[in-house]
């Protein structure tokens, strides 16, 4: 077998001439307030868990709209395993229009809804036209080549271990494991990549099997380390609270380029929305964007800061999935 590698000498001179350009990284915004300061982008390659009905669906999605609002030539593919594209398409809808998602659902929308209603179909028409649902079947095959044919510059895969790699694995270990190294190639063919990651359960206070929060980390995204290793960032999604389950943080447990800082967030479950919260710190945390949230009343403050201290909290009832 020849040998492969690449003379230090030759990798300074393209680093430094890459430094000296002054040109950054490319990333796609994706929020604002705090979730603004998630870097997603070419070549980068984005892992989201979380326990069952914590909400992982509905961040991810308002985390594509929001990519495909803030980027004007930005083309997604969006691979959901498990939520039809219509009941996506609702969920939009209410976030963007600030409609009740029950009465979207249930087609009860009245007169009296009828400005918002246009100005949410207005915006959610426009961003659907550079925006793809994958279809069965549900495999990296097919994920390729559907990217390739609609040009997609992010991929989102919802979720990593349902959609199986080429070629046959002894186990589903084996399946994750091979199906991150085929995220790696789509990031390194300059593309940026959300994967969404069911998590295994771990051991409460008492010795029960649970989705507590407080005892999952890197570790508990299920089958795979491989999953946590081949991330460039690594999220979970949880710690609820128990006097406002609505109060959620997303745990940012690995980042390759920086610091690792959580991020607090308020779902608003009949509009389908995350708003990132103020930090209940002295000084404001890390930011690669101008914070423009909402400013917290004393109350959600108070809740906030009970939260950030560790309060309980409860398991998904999936309400938010």
């Amino acid at each position: 077998m020849s040998a492969s590698f690449l003379p230090a000498v030759d990798a300074f001179a393209k680093w430094r001439d890459d430094l000296r350009s002054g040109k950054g990284p490319t990333l796609y915004p994706v929020g604002e307030g705090a979730l603004g300061r998630l870097q997603i982008g070419p070549g980068l390659v984005t892992l989201l868990g979380g326990p069952p009905g914590i909400g992982k669906t509905a961040l991810v999605c308002q985390l594509v709209f929001e990519a495909l609002r803030l980027n004007p030539s930005l083309r997604v593919l969006l691979a959901n395993v498990e939520v039809p594209a219509p009941v996506i398409l609702d969920r939009q809808l209410a976030r963007l229009a600030s409609l009740d998602l029950s009465l979207i659902r249930h087609r009860q929308l009245a007169d009296e809804h009828g400005e918002a209603l246009t100005a949410g179909l207005e915006q959610l028409e426009a961003l659907c036209e550079r925006l793809t649902f994958l279809q069965s079947p549900f495999d990296l095959a097919n994920v390729a080549a559907t990217a390739d044919t609609v040009e997609a510059g992010l991929i989102v895969l919802d979720y990593i271990q349902r959609i199986p790699p080429p070629g046959d694995h002894k186990d589903k270990r084996g399946s994750v494991s091979a199906t991150m190294d085929y995220l790696r190639q789509f990031a390194d063919a300059e593309i940026a990549v959300v994967a969404v990651a069911a998590v295994g359960r771990t051991r409460d206070s008492q010795g029960r099997s649970s989705y507590d929060a407080d005892g999952l980390g890197l570790a508990s995204f299920r089958e795979s380390s491989e999953l946590e290793f081949g991330a460039d960032d690594a999220f979970l999604l949880g710690s609820r609270n128990k006097s406002d389950p609505s109060l959620l943080i997303l745990r940012h447990l690995k980042s390759r380029h920086g610091a690792p800082v959580d991020i607090p967030l308020h779902f608003i479950g009949e509009h389908q929305r995350f708003e990132p919260l103020d930090e209940p710190t002295d000084e404001p945390a890390p930011s690669t964007a101008s914070r423009r949230g909402k400013a917290t009343s004393p109350e959600m403050a108070a809740q906030l800061a009970r939260l950030w201290q560790g309060a309980g909290t409860t398991d998904g009832d999936g309400r938010h999935e």
